[in-house]
């Protein structure tokens, strides 16, 4: 009856988040950054005037990124969702989105999006 207790306890709780490599992260902050970006765009805010084209590339640099650590963490699809949304929380307010694109930029650069 324990063990199966135990089990039914240990099925019912959250998946571990993965721990990530500093890459990884910050592969990750700027994937939610890019699309963030992306939507400042859409919406002509002032502040992504002077970014290159985000609605296309960011988003899907987007995509592939959390594709990618996906299969490198074998983190569940909720998994990252939850990861994704703790790094919108952090990056919401524009100003903060506009402070992080400019070291994102390279990332996007070197994907070739």
């Amino acid at each position: 009856m324990l063990t199966f207790l135990a089990a039914v306890t240990l099925a019912a709780a959250p998946a571990e988040e993965p721990v990530l490599t500093p890459p990884q992260a910050e592969a990750l902050r700027c994937a939610v950054a890019f699309a963030i970006g992306a939507k400042l765009q859409e919406d002509k805010s002032p502040l992504a005037a002077g970014w290159p084209d985000l609605t296309t590339r960011g988003k899907e640099y987007f995509v592939r990124a959390t594709a990618k650590l996906m299969d490198d963490t074998k983190a569940s699809r909720e998994t990252l969702t939850a990861m994704v949304m703790r790094q919108m929380r952090a990056l919401i307010v524009p100003a903060d989105t506009a402070a992080a694109i400019p070291g994102c930029l390279p990332l996007l650069d070197a994907s070739g999006q």
